[in-house]
């Protein structure tokens, strides 16, 4: 009976858009999760128009406000677990930024096609389980204090696989989605909780199984080379996933190269003009701007779209040029080559 209650929601049991998200701050975010482990290697950074200067001000001078961090539960060296997000939590807060984490609930990446549970959560039944995402979250919430965050990572098929797999163990799936939500709930007033599907395809069906949960706003990745190269398609799923399902809509992820060569030996994520939307936003820093131009556009245009973030924009090939396991993604950072700044950059400031 629970498990009909919840695919039940439809969308004329909805109601029109809560007004009050209208005069939102538009999000104009980044992630950087890996900029801890780059600041390592001392990089030079130089802004638009050729100047040293500190990464994080570039950043902040070009009118991002919030930085995106994804958390690891144990992940096998220090990067992207608890204590590294802290501290790079407690600078970016010093530094004028919001910050947005994003739980994989997992020791390593999370998406849809791989959502492990941590090693230490294994062999655990499900009791212990939920209140293990219950004692992680709240010392997320109360430790880090983000002022966005997402239950799981582009959890299309669900998270903490095999208990919480979305179409094999629905309603362990909503139990383990409504506990991490109260832990949130329970330890902050201000928080704000996005679900994050991948993609358009099947969104109005995912956002239909969560319709009974209690979060606050939609956020999708959209990549070209996964997600379809129609931006009109984007636009239209979006407004009707806000419509349908009165929440507030962000683009979590996205990203565009600025070329298709390299700067290090590590294989390219993109690297072939298949996997762009051509002519119309060709592999050029000008293609690229204007890609990140049209999404912040499509965006404000929505009723209730209230932002969009750049995924990888610190990825450059921080290792040098002979390395063949550094950045899968340094021809779609915000950096280029040499580390000055890219004019894709002029598009995160508000207008």
């Amino acid at each position: 009976m629970t498990f009909l209650i919840f695919i039940s929601c439809n969308k004329d049991d909805t109601k029109e858009p809560n007004s009050e998200n209208e005069n939102s701050t538009f999000i104009s975010a980044v992630d950087i999760s890996s900029y801890p482990e780059i600041s390592n290697s001392n990089p030079t950074f130089y802004d638009l128009e050729g100047n040293k200067n500190d990464f994080l001000t570039i950043l902040k001078d070009n009118g991002i406000n919030t930085v995106r961090l994804r958390v690891w539960v144990n992940p096998s060296n220090e990067h992207s677990g608890f204590n590294e997000v802290k501290q790079f939590s407690e600078t970016l807060k010093t530094n004028g930024f919001k910050t947005w984490l994003s739980l994989h609930y997992s020791d390593t990446w999370a998406d849809p096609a791989h959502q492990e549970t941590p090693s230490q959560w294994k062999g655990i039944n499900f009791t212990q389980l939920k209140d293990s995402v219950y004692n992680y979250t709240k010392k997320i919430m109360t430790e880090l204090q983000p002022d966005y965050i997402q239950v799981g990572n582009e959890i299309n098929n669900g998270f903490l696989h095999p208990h919480g797999h979305i179409s094999n163990n629905f309603q362990q799936f909503i139990e383990l989605m409504d506990t991490a939500i109260v832990a949130v709930r329970t330890n902050t007033s201000d928080t704000e909780i996005l679900l994050h599907f991948a993609g358009i395809e099947g969104s109005d069906w995912f956002y239909n199984q969560v319709c009974d949960l209690d979060y606050d706003m939609i956020g999708l990745s959209y990549y070209p080379i996964w997600h379809g190269k129609s931006l009109s398609a984007l636009k239209t799923t979006m407004q009707d996933l806000s419509n349908s399902y009165d929440k507030p809509i962000v683009i979590a992820e996205t990203a565009y190269p600025f070329t298709l060569e390299w700067n290090d030996w590590t294989n390219n994520i993109v690297g072939l003009e298949e996997q762009l939307i051509v002519p119309q936003y060709p592999a050029t820093p000008e293609g690229q701007q204007d890609f990140i131009k049209q999404i912040k556009t499509l965006t404000k245009e929505l009723e209730n779209g209230i932002g969009f973030c750049y995924w990888g924009a610190e990825l450059i090939a921080w290792k040098g040029n002979q390395s063949t396991d550094a950045s899968p993604w340094e021809n779609q950072a915000l950096f280029d080559f040499n580390n000055k700044a890219l004019p894709v950059l002029e598009e995160f400031k508000s207008e």
